[in-house]
């Protein structure tokens, strides 16, 4: 899947223009970077279009420890939106990111979160 791709595709299913999918899908990236470990996000950002991989640049080699509820809160924060409409973006996203990536991939990535992430992932966006 390429840039354009993907972008198109969270903006189908989160209802969003395009260029709020992209501001989605760049605040959703760095937050799930924040979230997992460096050396996932890397093997990550292997998969995905090369536009998305500077936003899963991790800032510490350990994954930070939130749940659910604060990765919305700072996708919403870092996409200057409501936690509802954020979570809505970051499911598309995620979702996305489910389709562009190798199975064993995304499942290494939903291995490293808490069970409550599968929620997102499984959201009709």
């Amino acid at each position: 899947m390429d840039y354009e791709t993907f972008i198109s595709t969270v903006s189908q299913r989160s209802g969003l223009p395009r260029e709020q999918a992209e501001a989605f899908t760049h605040a959703t990236l760095a937050t799930l970077a924040e979230r997992i470990t460096r050396g996932e996000a890397d093997d990550l950002a292997s998969e995905l279009p090369k536009g998305l991989k500077e936003s899963l640049v991790s800032p510490t080699p350990e994954a930070e420890g939130f749940g659910l509820d604060e990765f919305v809160n700072r996708v919403s924060t870092r996409a200057r939106t409501s936690p509802e409409v954020a979570r809505e973006g970051a499911a598309a996203v995620l979702s996305t990111v489910r389709e562009a990536v190798s199975g064993g991939e995304f499942r290494h990535v939903m291995s490293q979160l808490p069970n409550e992430f599968e929620e997102l992932v499984h959201t009709p966006a």
